[in-house]
């Protein structure tokens, strides 16, 4: 018989699962790896987690990794964005006008779902479905944001179709990071 295990963690538990993190993105991005993408690599991958789990980093982080039969093989991560925050640096909104107003976070409006992937020899059983809904049926925020590449069409399409739609774009200021299509998911419906 075959179980399925959702681990619900906070950024200190998370740091603790560093080894099955690191996993499950190489079985996720085994193309975008191959391909030698400098963003990619694991090693930026994990530099950017351990920055995202921080013990002073503003934002209550939350993840959770989907295990099958006891082999971890999705996750999902993101963080409540405080007005501090750094994710909207750099935003290029659609229709320009009421960037202020948009931009302005207090700790309780948005939710940034960072990283949402599922090992590729598991994908098309409804994991990462299971997995973004489960993140934000539990989030107090308003609204959530996510990155997407433009050419990353299979996700792009799975992202509308699950009610999220195009705002802007950006590039976060990370090494090497690519232009992403900055998306919004209405949290309160």
């Amino acid at each position: 018989m075959t179980s399925v295990d959702f681990e619900h963690l906070t950024a200190a538990e998370a740091r603790t699962h560093r080894t099955e993190v690191e996993d499950i993105y190489r079985g996720a991005y085994v193309d975008a790896i191959r391909a030698g993408a400098p963003f990619a690599d694991p090693v930026a991958f994990m530099q950017r987690f351990d920055a995202y789990t921080a013990p002073n980093r503003p934002g209550e982080f939350e993840q959770i990794i989907v295990s099958i039969s006891g082999r971890p093989v999705g996750q999902v991560w993101g963080w409540s964005l405080s007005k501090e925050t750094a994710w909207w640096n750099g935003l290029q909104l659609d229709e320009p006008q009421g960037h202020d107003d948009f931009t302005a976070e207090d700790g309780t409006r948005t939710f940034a779902l960072s990283e949402l992937m599922v090992k590729k020899d598991m994908t098309g059983r409804g994991l990462a479905r299971t997995l973004h809904n489960s993140v934000l049926r539990s989030r107090p925020e308003q609204r959530a944001t996510l990155l997407v590449r433009p050419d990353n069409t299979r996700a792009y399409q799975t992202y509308l179709r699950w009610g999220w739609y195009r705002v802007g774009r950006l590039r976060p200021g990370w090494p090497d990071a690519p232009q992403f299509d900055v998306l919004i998911h209405d949290l309160r419906q």
